[in-house]
């Protein structure tokens, strides 16, 4: 699966401030070069990926340039991504380079159906374990569906050792139903359930296209409340302007609603949290913006 090395380019340390600041001022030089503690920052990223189409409009064909555009300029070291097919990640995987790798299974086992792939930078994280589970009564089920979701659904989950500071911590991914209140509310239960029963000691970061904005819902607050977990965007030291997460290829709506988030667990610092806007001739990568966050543990 490797393919041609790329080179290095500012990653979303240089975007936490380039995405607040006008194109033209984004010259100026990455924002890691003088950002405090910018050396020890861990760049996260959720994003629904839409996946690869092939009838128009938005194809995969079409969005696939802009997708890898947006990756090399952003180069998160930990990338939760929803909806991809097998070769469309492998897609990714090829335009990123071998500085990458992905873990992942499709949700209705092997290279079939959707994944909740994890991709991450190798020379900052290295996998010690990960795993799968079903949101449904019988997890472990492959393909399992039990709580009326319109389409099956499921966790990918690591934990990463850091090769820079050489802590670990676990991420989770995963994308909710878009259609059932009810299995959405299981799914999150059961995921914090999940949560509780990790190493307490390791920080954790979640990723996902939840299909509810964030408050004032109980998905939200099971996955706060239940899994003692925070909600970047409410946290950060800084955040970039705030829109609705899925577009649909409409026009973006200011202050919408964010329906795709990163939590983590209290200790983890979030210097700074953006929703990316990134479009190439009008064309966007995907019908959700990319959420996005600089962590400190």
């Amino acid at each position: 699966m490797p393919a041609p090395q790329l080179s290095r380019r500012h990653g979303l340390s240089a975007a936490a401030a380039a995405l607040a600041l006008p194109i033209a001022a984004r010259a100026a030089g990455p924002a890691h070069a003088a950002a405090p503690g910018a050396r020890r920052s861990l760049r996260a990223m959720s994003f629904n990926l839409r996946y690869a189409s092939a009838t128009p409009p938005h194809t995969w064909a079409e969005r696939r340039p802009v997708t890898r555009e947006l990756l090399r300029r952003e180069e998160p070291h930990l990338l939760g991504t929803q909806e991809g097919l097998h070769a469309q990640l492998r897609d990714i995987h090829a335009d990123l380079g071998r500085r990458y790798d992905w873990l992942g299974t499709g949700r209705a086992g092997g290279s079939r159906d959707e994944f909740m792939a994890v991709f991450y930078d190798t020379e900052r994280l290295e996998p010690l374990e990960y795993d799968h589970f079903w949101l449904s009564d019988t997890p472990y089920l492959i393909g399992s569906n039990t709580w009326g979701a319109a389409v099956v659904r499921m966790v990918t989950w690591v934990r990463f050792r850091d090769r820079r500071g050489g802590g670990e911590f676990y991420a989770l991914n995963t994308h909710l139903d878009h259609r059932s209140q009810p299995a959405r509310e299981r799914s999150a239960a059961l995921i914090a359930e999940r949560l509780r029963g990790l190493d307490a000691a390791l920080p954790r970061i979640v990723t996902g296209d939840f299909n509810v904005p964030a408050h004032g819902n109980p998905v939200y607050d099971a996955l706060l409340a239940g899994a003692g977990l925070v909600d970047t965007w409410d946290v950060a030291d800084r955040r970039s302007a705030r829109y609705a997460t899925f577009h649909g290829y409409r026009p973006l709506v200011p202050d919408g609603d964010r329906i795709d988030w990163i939590l983590t667990s209290p200790e983890v610092r979030t210097r700074y949290a953006a929703i990316n806007t990134f479009s190439r001739n009008g064309r966007f990568p995907s019908d959700h913006l990319p959420v996005q966050a600089v962590l400190e543990f």
